[in-house]
């Protein structure tokens, strides 16, 4: 299996319903490093996995859906825990219909799953794997 990882980083702030939350449950900001990991069994004709210009550019788009954002504001994720596994699922959806619309090259076709890793610390992070 190949992979090809692209990254990027977001800034958002959020709060959480539910006593197991703590602190959190008071507005509080995060920054997350976002990693995206493409893979395929299989390369194209000239060795590549995607575009990785083309894959850099559609995770910032979907990044800026949430970077700088009060996410408790945001009418898709009203009454919604935006928890890190949340966060890596919604990103996650949004790259897959990048590539199933074909924004990512023609050789993107061959992906078969992809991997979003948020981590909020190096000491704490979350993913979300599924398949295109």
């Amino acid at each position: 299996m190949f992979s090809l990882t692209v990254c990027d980083h977001i800034m958002i702030a959020h709060s959480f319903r539910g006593a197991e939350f703590g602190p959190a449950q008071r507005l509080h900001g995060a920054t997350f490093a976002v990693e995206a990991e493409f893979r395929a069994p299989a390369l194209d004709a000239l060795h590549l996995l995607v575009d990785i210009g083309l894959a850099k550019v559609e995770l910032r788009k979907a990044l800026d859906t949430l970077d700088y954002r009060n996410l408790d504001s945001e009418a898709q994720f009203a009454g919604l825990n935006t928890t890190t596994e949340f966060l890596c699922q919604h990103i996650h959806r949004l790259l897959v219909a990048a590539l199933r619309e074909g924004r990512l090259g023609a050789q993107s076709a061959n992906v078969t799953a992809l991997k979003i890793l948020l981590r909020e610390s190096p000491n704490a992070w979350a993913a979300f794997e599924g398949p295109v």
